[in-house]
């Protein structure tokens, strides 16, 4: 009978896949410490020494063995929980700033202490996530959304997608050389197909990635929507977690309508009282999952069909 498994998590997928979301409930169970995007380029949440005492320069840094001297030691102090105090005050140092290491060095500086884990909630790891499992001993997570309802998600927040983050990462290109199809989009002014384009992309290299590592698994946000205490009872085990009565409960309350108030049925959905409009919230998994093509058009959305299959 193999050891339950006791190292990190990595929970990645495309932005708006459901990782937050996905994230908070593995950490319901009180076992692990949340890290929330350190491979992010934008500040914040990214560019943290504290956090990860590293540089980034690319959304969808690409992490292999060629280039990982600086990435390394850096992760392993991450995972490890071990908090840059002094790198962060000399990088950092406006209130939200200041609150942001108080908070996060005292998760880390607790949660070493408890003999806690580290899981990353990180969609810009999801290109390295086969770095992750080899060099730090990681299970990884990645979330696959409904290509429709993704592209939905980032136009209705205005997002869109520069190819040339994947075009300038020469190991990218050797170790993944179909991302070089992207090339003739990287001017393209429609980010709906661009989005889904990238989702093709990003499927490919995720299905690849889990076929070659088995730390790595592949879920339908879909499915664990529709079916969140069985899904997470799942992925607990699998992670190496207790299933807990509290992570159960905590799962359920936070997976359900709120009482006597109709729930929005878009997920992750802004709050006042959140630091990110992108973050999560409590909701109805299941009426969030349906929500998929709001405000894209039917020849929108017949293309993307095309286009992803």
């Amino acid at each position: 009978m193999s050891l339950p498994f006791t190292g990190p998590l990595l929970v990645t997928g495309l932005p708006r896949s459901g990782t937050s979301w996905a994230g908070r409930m593995l950490v319901a169970g009180g076992e692990l410490v949340y890290v929330n995007e350190p491979l992010n380029p934008q500040h914040p949440p990214g560019g943290c020494p504290g956090v990860l005492d590293a540089t980034v320069t690319h959304r969808f840094q690409y992490i292999c063995r060629d280039n990982e001297a600086g990435w390394l030691p850096a992760f392993r102090d991450t995972v490890a929980l071990r908090y840059r105090f002094a790198a962060e005050l000399r990088r950092n140092r406006a209130p939200y700033d200041v609150a942001r290491l108080i908070r996060y060095g005292g998760a880390f500086t607790a949660g070493r202490m408890l003999g806690h884990r580290a899981l990353l909630d990180d969609p810009f790891a999801l290109l390295s996530a086969g770095w992750f499992v080899e060099r730090l001993g990681c299970r990884v997570i990645i979330l696959l959304r409904d290509p429709v309802a993704l592209a939905a998600s980032w136009h209705r927040l205005g997002w869109t997608f520069d190819f040339r983050e994947l075009l300038d990462q020469p190991l990218l290109l050797r170790d993944h050389p179909h991302a070089r199809e992207v090339a003739s989009l990287a001017a393209s002014a429609d980010d709906v197909i661009k989005t889904a384009i990238l989702w093709r992309l990003t499927g490919v290299i995720a299905d690849r990635l889990a076929a070659r590592h088995p730390g790595i698994r592949v879920v339908r946000y879909e499915h664990l929507a529709a079916d969140p205490l069985g899904g997470f009872s799942d992925l607990y085990t699998w992670a190496g977690l207790t299933w807990s009565p509290r992570a159960e409960a905590r799962i359920t309350r936070a997976c359900s309508p709120p009482l006597n108030r109709p729930m929005i049925p878009v997920p992750f959905a802004w709050s006042g009282r959140s630091l990110s409009r992108t973050a999560f919230r409590r909701m109805d998994s299941r009426q969030a999952a349906q929500a998929r093509a709001l405000g894209l058009s039917p020849d929108q959305i017949n293309r993307i069909r095309r286009l992803c299959g």
